[in-house]
């Protein structure tokens, strides 16, 4: 091997010149041909695209078609801050859909998806073209990267999906903020990335390190004088993108720092890692049976393949570009055309993420999680394989652009037989594991249709000089077209029938949403509290879709005192799910009456959820299709007025379970109460709901002597109160409510939601 010679570098980098609108118009057409089967409605993004986040895109539309401020929502987890949660969708593409559309449907929230995968196709077209690379080069990397990998296996990962594909956009800008010293180039690039940088995922923190990298790279490769030119437009970029960024981290931080997991242990991400054996899927995308049920996939982690500690989806493994950009690859690297100046940087990136992908199977992951400031945030280096994907198709397209311009490097015969050996090596390494693992004829089939398509892309490969010019970029296209339909088409993991989620939509016919909301419709001003539990796994959010004040809900991250006072876990899609804790050990306990909990909806009789309710504790209120429901006559009203006082130790509460002696209907605790409880009168007050909304709560109060209102919402720092008009403190009750102290008298307390306040108030306590 021999490594790129002066001429071959700057024949390979010589301007090709061709029409960018005809581009796009056949990468639109080849766009629409691939992404039909979901924008026509046939089948939907399943999983966490319909479980997790088509309800937050509910929320979010409701929410600002009834005039509401959609940055907490009390119908998950008893009360959530989407501001500042990641996955809420207020700061992505999203928002425009809910803007426009009350009640967006799964195919135009589908349709967003695809759309953004586009975008980033097109940033690739646009960066190839700068670069004059050729056209066949520039579509063989868009289609790859929009349709190829965990962009098409891993599609259900939305929030994952909108950072990815901006990233290509950011790229195309910042390349041209160095090399033009374009200020209008630098401007969007700060814009582009900061928008991928509103994603707070693993995907977006990667690709900003990405671009900075790239940056630092290009400076070594060009002129100081140009170096200089390049200065004011990254530091504008640098600007743009911080200030588009800044608040939303800020949030974000703070929560993170009050969540279930402000960070995340070493041992912890290293469950996420990719598993070796998982590369075979770059050449064998169906190897394992990723793309049917779950009990059919052979592949790490599974009961079949043996026990391996790894938390990992079946679907998050496959890496599949296509058979012609995988054969350009390899054959590219193993003549030493990877390593060409203008190229030489995203070969290192793409061995980079691969090494952070494997996590725990390499040293580069460690070395990284104990220096890379931000990475303890992000539970899987998996989640790298989106960059390594994308990173891979540019890859894919450099050797197509070399290919189809005539500067491919041809190997010498004695050569030809390492190359068969190391496209040919997965294929033997396949078929040894599936004969170890006894699933051989599970694996036939997809090897052999995996090693007909990488046979006729090598043909392609070898017969590419010999095709005319125009002929190639339809050949090349056609081909990869047909093989990512095929391989990276719909399937279980990326499409299922849309009847499959009839319960997320806001008109479903489902007889157990019917029954919660007759039950719940008188009287409103109470506002009880539902649970849906054990119902499947699209189940627990459709409580954001159906206004049901839940006190569970599908989120990874959740307000850590919730969670150890009530148990609340990511999800209770299975029966076995719902834990329960000290302070909420059963159904039949004081936080579930405080919390208001009056109708719990089950898949399975609810004795099997909580064998400790004894009869009587619940009263049944019938079978239905998906279901069963069960009232708890003893639930509480939202808001009520206390006359006592009695100081509580919160933590050890949460820690025993232990309550203290008081009627807690006239009673409240409180962490700074006097020692002594004072005393609770009788019929001393009265409180009435006047208005409830997502980020205000209105409470008309008549008190005969002095109190507290107290309202069973969780207590969060960014919640203010004001009392008739003048601001007054909210207080910590009942180990996870609010409280307002009020005097004899007629009140109107208001409960206000001010993130941007609270969270100054938060960084100013931290500073002193």
């Amino acid at each position: 091997m021999r490594p790129p010679t002066t001429d071959e570098t700057s024949r390979a980098a010589q301007p090709q010149p061709w029409s960018l609108w005809p581009a796009l118009g056949l990468y639109g057409v080849g766009w629409l041909a691939l992404a039909l089967p979901w924008l026509s409605g046939a089948v939907t993004i399943p999983w966490d695209a319909k479980a997790h986040f088509y309800p937050q895109l509910q929320f979010l539309a409701q929410s600002l078609h009834r005039g509401e401020n959609p940055f907490w929502t009390p119908f998950l987890f008893s009360g959530h801050p989407q501001i500042a949660d990641p996955q809420s969708l207020i700061f992505s593409p999203y928002l425009l859909l809910a803007w426009f559309d009350a009640n967006p449907s799964f195919r135009q929230a589908d349709g967003v998806a695809f759309v953004m995968l586009g975008l980033g196709g097109c940033g690739l077209i646009l960066l190839f073209r700068d670069r004059g690379w050729h056209l066949v080069g520039a579509l063989v990397a868009a289609f790859a990267f929009a349709f190829g990998a965990s962009a098409a296996w891993r599609i259900q990962h939305l929030g994952q999906v909108m950072s990815l594909a901006y990233w290509p956009v950011a790229l195309w800008l910042v390349t041209r903020a160095i090399e033009r010293g374009s200020l209008l180039a630098g401007f969007g690039a700060g814009a582009v990335a900061g928008l991928m940088g509103l994603g707070r995922d693993q995907v977006a923190f990667l690709g900003l390190w990405l671009l900075a990298a790239y940056v630092v790279w290009s400076w070594t490769e060009v002129s100081s004088r140009a170096v200089r030119r390049s200065l004011a437009p990254l530091t504008l970029a640098a600007a743009v993108g911080a200030l588009i960024v800044a608040g939303p981290l800020v949030l974000t931080a703070l929560l993170s720092a009050a969540s279930n997991r402000p960070a995340i242990t070493l041992a912890g991400a290293e469950q996420g890692s990719l598993h070796p054996a998982l590369l075979l899927t770059v050449f064998i995308p169906n190897l394992f049976g990723a793309d049917g049920p779950f009990l059919d996939y052979w592949g790490p982690p599974s009961p079949r393949w043996g026990p391996v500690d790894l938390f990992f989806a079946r679907n998050m493994g496959v890496l599949y570009l296509g058979a012609l950009p995988v054969v350009l690859i390899f054959l590219a690297a193993l003549r030493g055309m990877l390593w060409a100046r203008e190229i030489r940087f995203f070969t290192v990136a793409a061995a980079v993420m691969l090494a952070y992908a494997l996590g725990r199977y390499t040293p580069v992951f460690p070395i990284l999680f104990n220096l890379l400031p931000g990475v303890d945030l992000f539970r899987r280096p998996g989640d790298a394989t989106f960059l390594l994907g994308a990173v891979a198709a540019l890859l894919a397209g450099y050797a197509a652009h070399r290919g189809a311009s005539g500067t491919w490097r041809h190997a010498a015969p004695r050569r030809w037989g390492i190359e068969a050996f190391v496209l040919g090596l997965p294929f033997a390494i396949g078929m040894a594991l599936a004969v170890a693992k006894g699933t051989l004829m599970t694996a036939a089939w997809p090897l052999a249709t995996a090693a007909l398509f990488l046979a006729a892309a090598i043909g392609l490969v070898v017969g590419l000089p010999r095709l005319p010019q125009r002929g190639i970029a339809g050949a090349c296209l056609a081909f990869l077209a047909l093989d990512l339909a095929w391989n990276n088409g719909p399937n279980e993991s990326t499409a299922l029938p849309p009847e499959t989620y009839d319960a997320l939509r806001p008109h479903s016919a489902s007889p157990l949403l019917a029954t919660l909301k007759e039950r719940l419709s008188v009287p409103e001003t109470r506002l009880d509290r539902v649970e849906l539990t054990g119902l499947g796994f699209h189940w627990p959010n459709a409580s954001l879709v159906h206004q049901l004040h839940n006190v569970l809900g599908y989120n990874p991250v959740r307000l850590s005192l919730y969670t150890a006072a009530t148990g609340a876990d990511d999800h209770a899609a299975l029966p076995e799910q719902r834990r329960f804790s000290p302070l909420f050990p059963s159904y039949r306990s004081t936080l579930a009456d405080l919390l208001g909990l009056r109708f719990i909806a089950t898949g399975v009789p609810i004795e099997r959820i909580d064998p400790t309710l004894a009869p009587g504790d619940l009263i049944p209120l019938g079978s239905l299709v998906e279901g069963y429901v069960y009232e708890n006559p003893r639930a509480m009203p939202r808001a009520f007025f206390a006359t006592g006082a009695q100081k509580a130790d919160f933590a050890t509460m949460v820690r025993t379970g232990a309550w203290p002696p008081a009627d807690l209907a006239r009673t409240v605790l409180l962490e700074d109460a006097p020692s002594e409880a004072s005393v609770a009168l009788p019929a001393a007050g009265s409180a009435r709901i006047a208005g409830y909304r997502n980020t205000e709560v209105i409470i008309d109060v008549e008190a005969t002597a002095p109190g507290y209102l107290v309202l069973n919402d969780p207590y969060h720092p960014w919640w203010f109160a004001e009392v008739n008009g003048k601001e007054a403190p909210v207080l910590r009750a009942n180990v996870l409510f609010r409280a307002v102290a009020l005097p004899a008298g007629r009140h109107q307390v208001r409960f206000v939601f001010r993130p941007l306040a609270g969270a100054w108030r938060e960084l100013k306590e931290r500073w002193r």
